[in-house]
């Protein structure tokens, strides 16, 4: 009697795991490279996957976690990722000119959130105060050093701008004396500031043509975006889902706030000072000409992009309902 059982038990057992199967296989995966986790700019997948909006389409996010743009540029041209978040816009500019296989596929942060700043008893108290010292930013091509060298031209001063990769590095070589001005990028060091370990002397948006510069991206492989077009689009709504959910909720706030191991209140100042929602939002691309015009002018671009180019390179999915 037994056996009969467990011979009528096993067929309905193999349909109920074939019932099974379709929800399991209905998830696509995709491998994304971040920079700098922690910041406000680059949590929305992680955050957005933990809240569940890229599972609500049927995505499930493989996150590898970079110490910059210039990482994370080279796992998309790569192909070891699919998609990448927070690659400095000019250099993508400059590989795609080269004939990288990269497409925008999203604005990451538009105007600078980044700054600098110097140990709480250094005598510095301005960029202007720089001459002869060194300045730090993350990795060549990524939008801390187009700032850098942004303050060189727009303070007139001769300093040495230096690589110190992320910005737990770049503090222990600040705090060190290795490095005269560290750069960073909130939340990490603001409680540093507060305590008055450090001093913040300059903000990337104190330069004005910064302001309204698109400056950062999310970016697709091309073979993957032409193979499946479909995949990357349900990622940017969810990506857009979870932008929305982070500023207009306060669980939102509070799951960034856990995940950057900030009080809420820092976190608040993070995302209401220096990443104001407009200038976040996956569909607002601007000053794309001055973006071009620094990128010749620092040498990170033989000429402007055409038209054509920028129509090519810039492919942001439309949104969904």
């Amino acid at each position: 009697m037994n056996r009969i059982r467990a011979i009528v038990r096993f067929p309905l057992f193999l349909a109920a795991c074939a019932l099974c199967i379709p929800a399991a296989l209905a998830d696509d995966a995709i491998k994304l490279a971040v920079g700098a986790r922690g910041n406000w700019e680059t949590a929305a997948a992680e955050l957005g996957q933990n809240a569940g909006f890229f599972r609500r389409r049927g995505l499930v996010l493989d996150l590898l976690y970079t110490q910059g743009s210039g990482e994370t540029q080279q796992a998309v041209i790569s192909g070891s990722v699919a998609l990448g978040v927070g690659l400095g816009t000019t250099s993508v500019m400059n590989a795609f000119a080269k004939g990288a296989p990269l497409r925008a596929v999203g604005n990451a942060s538009t105007g600078s959130s980044e700054y600098w700043y110097v140990p709480g008893n250094s005598p510095l108290r301005s960029m202007r105060d720089a001459g002869g010292k060194t300045i730090a930013y993350s990795t060549v091509g990524a939008s801390s050093h187009l700032e850098v060298l942004g303050f060189l031209k727009y303070y007139g001063i001769d300093a040495k701008p230096i690589g110190t990769g992320g910005t737990a590095a770049t503090m222990t070589q600040v705090m060190s004396g290795q490095v005269d001005i560290g750069w960073s990028s909130p939340p990490f060091g603001l409680e540093a500031a507060q305590a008055g370990r450090v001093h913040i002397i300059a903000r990337g948006s104190d330069l004005p043509y910064f302001r309204d510069q698109t400056l950062r991206l999310i970016v697709a492989n091309a073979d993957y975006l032409q193979q499946r077009p479909a995949i990357v689009r349900r990622f940017i709504q969810s990506y857009r889902d979870s932008l929305q959910w982070m500023y207009s909720t306060p669980d939102g706030l509070a799951a960034y706030a856990a995940l950057a191991h900030v009080p809420e209140p820092t976190a608040q100042q993070v995302r209401d000072v220096f990443y104001p929602k407009d200038n976040m939002q996956v569909d607002h691309v601007s000053g794309l000409a001055s973006v071009m015009a620094d990128g010749i002018e620092f040498r990170y671009l033989a000429a402007p992009l055409s038209q054509e180019e920028l129509r090519q390179l810039f492919q942001i999915p439309p949104p969904l309902d």
